[in-house]
């Protein structure tokens, strides 16, 4: 059977081991092909013992990076770059998917590995600015390190300079010199939903209807508020971003972690 290689990044308090080990059930209970999940974390304590688990990077040029960061009030932690180093996982075979810890999988992930071959893929961005552009969201990223090293190197080189051509942010760093260097493709939207975007009943049915689930979708994302914990149980943040319960978020978020 064929092997999807999966990968996420875990650091700090904010979220626990129990994010990516529910990532781990979701991806192995929809999936057509075999898991392989990696975890680039500060902390293997919790973890599922099929995760593998790399050690977060300390890159040498992150300390000018983050001050420069934290100079323009730019929070994107950029921790994405170590994913496209050369050599990182010496026994990589095919494309590498990139998942945010804050996902939830509902679909089957093995066409998103073998999608666009040979170049970066990402979902179009919903919301792009001229302050800070961007052509693809970062939830869930394709990637194939053995041909996209060259981002890593970008930054390695000149990180203030990588800092500027993606406004700060991670995800547009990413996408435009991806596009620029023709290296773009987009994931069909329907494969990765919002869930304020594509869930929640419109304003004002959200306080009346329960949250949908979009049929094409293989990945919910929770950028903003509500998170899933949240979602699951249902959110009260006012007539704007209220949301019902969500019982099958519930089941596809937290089913299956045994």
């Amino acid at each position: 059977m064929p092997v999807t290689n999966c990968i996420c990044i875990k650091y700090g308090t904010r979220y626990g081991p129990e994010y990516p080990n529910r990532l781990y059930a979701g991806l192995r209970r929809q999936s057509s092909s075999d898991i392989r999940l990696f975890c680039m974390a500060d902390d293997r304590a919790g973890l599922r013992p099929e995760i593998e688990v790399l050690p977060l990077q300390d890159e040498p040029f992150f300390p000018a990076m983050f001050a420069e960061m934290e100079r323009r009030g730019w929070k994107s932690p950029f921790r994405k770059v170590s994913l496209f180093r050369p050599g990182l996982i010496p026994d990589l075979e095919g494309p590498l998917l990139v998942f945010d810890i804050d996902v939830v999988i509902v679909g089957d992930v093995a066409p998103m590995a073998s999608f666009a071959p040979g170049k970066i893929a990402m979902r179009r961005e919903w919301h792009s600015s001229q302050k800070r552009p961007s052509l693809g969201h970062g939830s869930v990223e394709k990637i194939e390190p053995h041909l996209h090293g060259w981002l890593y190197d970008d930054v390695a080189r000149d990180p203030i300079a990588a800092l500027n051509s993606g406004y700060g942010s991670e995800q547009s760093y990413t996408s435009l010199n991806a596009a620029a260097r023709g290296e773009l493709a987009h994931f069909p939207d329907e494969w990765v939903a919002s869930f304020k975007y594509d869930c929640r009943p419109p304003r004002p049915l959200n306080l009346f209807l329960t949250p949908r689930r979009p049929p094409d979708a293989k990945v919910i994302c929770f950028h903003g508020r509500p998170k899933m914990e949240e979602a699951v149980e249902g959110y009260r943040g006012g007539l704007l971003h209220s949301t019902r319960p969500a019982p099958w978020l519930k089941d596809a978020w937290m089913g299956g972690e045994a």
